[in-house]
């Protein structure tokens, strides 16, 4: 037996006991959204638009001290279903926590650096609420300070989509995947994230990742790294989240040229991705209380973040979400003015390369964007 499942016996054995007084359950939740939305750069008939955004099952259970925690994620509308997260959870003793399975990577600010429906643009380089399968530990055995510490083999898992959507990326966060130019996957990802109340309203943290971005056709792998700092602080109702990040998706195409571009792809479809850039990311809200009826709170909000790519003729992204939260018991409603430039998500012409070389041309789009959720 190897030192580090002879390290991992320990933890387990040591951890015997400290879970077996709590009591086992079950417990099945789930949620049901509807988005109602008009875009700018779609002139005609079908806007605004109306669609059932996603349907979704949650399980959560415990047995022997051993926790489930499950999600499962279905799109109508755009016809793919894929695995959120899955992973068996375990309490060694108060301070130590493992996660194996699909959970979510230890980046930045977690769970999410954002406010809105939209997230900020570290999601959509898969640095804001990236799920991968592996090993997740969670410390929280010094004063005022987290550490996690993960090892994930493998991206997520992928789900089911109609045959004119790519399976391959059919899943929630994104990550790297194959083209013809490029059989690149992602593989061993280790990621180290510390995180430090400096009083109870304020937290300062940094976040590590290297991962390899294997090529199949090379046989051959490169270490790609990300860096970030972040600071959320909340006064009162106000509540403020930034993060500076730094990637560099190091890889190589099937003939060992270096990308200055990777595929990435979620929901079923993929664009390209700056292989190396650098992320700014600022978000502020306030939560208002009322009592107008079933409705509880009001949170206005503002988030910004933007790409600055390192390669030489590529565009900025630009990503700026206005909006409002509308709390009612277990009914969560976004509403959107989600503005954005040389960005995948905003434009007709943009989601191919928006985020890779974009255009000195584009224009700032925008989409309103209404979510309903029901969430149980």
């Amino acid at each position: 037996m190897n030192f580090k499942r002879s390290l991992l016996l320990l933890y387990i054995l040591a951890g015997i006991g400290a879970n077996a007084q709590k009591e086992d359950y079950v417990k099945f939740g789930g949620a049901l959204r509807f988005n109602v939305f008009d875009k700018s750069w779609v002139d005609d008939a079908t806007q605004p638009e109306a669609t059932l955004d996603t349907w979704r099952l949650n399980v959560d259970a415990r047995t022997a001290g051993v926790d489930l925690s499950f999600e499962y994620r279905f799109y109508p509308t755009g016809d793919y279903h894929f695995l959120h997260h899955g992973y068996l959870g375990y309490g060694f003793n108060e301070d130590l926590y493992m996660k194996l399975g699909v959970s979510q990577v230890p980046f930045g600010i977690t769970s999410f650096a954002s406010h809105n429906y939209f997230f900020q643009i570290p999601y959509y380089v898969g640095l804001e609420d990236d799920y991968d399968m592996g090993i997740n530990f969670d410390y929280t055995g010094i004063e005022n300070l987290e550490l996690n510490f993960a090892y994930f083999r493998q991206p997520e898992f992928n789900g089911g989509a109609n045959s004119d959507l790519d399976k391959n990326a059919s899943r929630y966060s994104y990550d790297i995947t194959p083209s013809e130019e490029a059989s690149i996957r992602e593989l061993n990802q280790f990621n180290l994230r510390a995180a430090y109340m400096l009083s109870d309203e304020m937290e300062v943290g940094l976040s590590g990742q290297l991962g390899e971005i294997y090529n199949d056709d090379l046989e051959e792998g490169e270490w790609s790294t990300a860096f970030a700092a972040h600071l959320e602080a909340n006064y009162g109702n106000f509540n403020f989240k930034g993060e500076y990040i730094y990637y560099n998706y190091a890889a190589k195409d099937n003939a060992g040229n270096t990308l200055d571009k990777v595929q990435m792809g979620a929901y079923a479809a993929n664009y390209n991705v700056a292989a190396e850039a650098s992320m700014l990311v600022a978000g502020a809200a306030y939560t208002i209380p009322v009592a107008w009826g079933p409705i509880s709170s009001i949170q206005p909000y503002i988030d910004y973040s933007l790409i600055n790519k390192a390669a030489a003729g590529f565009e900025t992204t630009h990503h700026l979400i206005p909006g409002m939260m509308i709390t009612a018991g277990s009914i969560y409603t976004y509403v959107d003015y989600a503005m954005g430039k040389n960005n995948a998500w905003f434009g007709a012409d943009t989601w191919t390369d928006g985020l890779a070389e974009g255009n000195p041309d584009a224009n700032w789009e925008k989409r309103f964007n209404i979510n309903l959720g029901y969430y149980f």
